[in-house]
């Protein structure tokens, strides 16, 4: 799925409601575009969409999620600790001005909190959001590779040696888990290959410099 005023405004449509101004969507997509972005960029939203095109169907809810991950990374600054919560505001915020129910808006914002990544969710929709959004963490090794630097670009700003205890800590923390996935579709497709990815990303942080 390409990400485009076209799809925005069907998206909209989907939920139920007429899309906002072009002002939204152009605003979204100069955020996206920002220069300290590398990794949480359109080309990280283009995968979301694409992939959660591929498993749309397993969801209660699709409109919904396609939203959330519109705005999942709307807000990205690598130096803040509240960027999801600003992003799930923002589009709680967009929802509720749309004139969709406050239980709408509210699904949304949740599934974008999800996106912190701090426990399995309970929600099913919740569930196949956040694998969509870990799904890099099992894609082939080269864009794997590629999204690792892109983060480091990200974190330009932080001390070699910092950056790698950081990055080893969250790394480590993805490994401990029983699963990294929490549907059966996204188990099977990317689990393995995840792990490796891991393991190869740690080695090098564990490499001398």
């Amino acid at each position: 799925m390409s990400v485009t005023l076209a799809s925005w405004q069907r998206c909209w449509r989907e939920l139920g409601a007429t899309a906002p101004d072009t002002a939204l969507f152009n605003t979204l997509i100069a955020r996206y575009s920002e220069k300290h972005r590398h990794y949480h960029t359109l080309q990280h939203l283009r995968e979301c969409l694409e992939q959660f095109d591929a498993v749309r169907t397993m969801a209660q809810r699709p409109a919904e999620i396609e939203l959330a991950l519109w705005f999942h990374d709307a807000v990205y600054e690598p130096q803040r600790h509240d960027n999801e919560a600003l992003s799930a505001a923002w589009a709680r915020d967009a929802v509720l001005q749309a004139g969709l129910s406050a239980e709408v808006a509210q699904r949304i914002h949740a599934l974008i909190m999800d996106t912190l990544h701090l426990q399995a969710p309970a929600e099913p929709d919740a569930r196949l959001l956040v694998d969509v959004d870990l799904s890099i963490l099992g894609a082939d090794p080269a864009r794997f590779d590629e999204s690792d630097a892109q983060i480091r670009a990200e974190f330009a700003h932080v001390p070699e040696a910092e950056f790698r205890q950081g990055r080893r800590r969250v790394l480590n923390g993805f490994l401990a888990r029983p699963r990294l996935y929490n549907t059966e579709r996204f188990y099977q497709a990317c689990e393995l290959q995840a792990r490796a990815n891991l393991q190869r990303s740690l080695a090098r942080l564990a490499a001398p410099t």
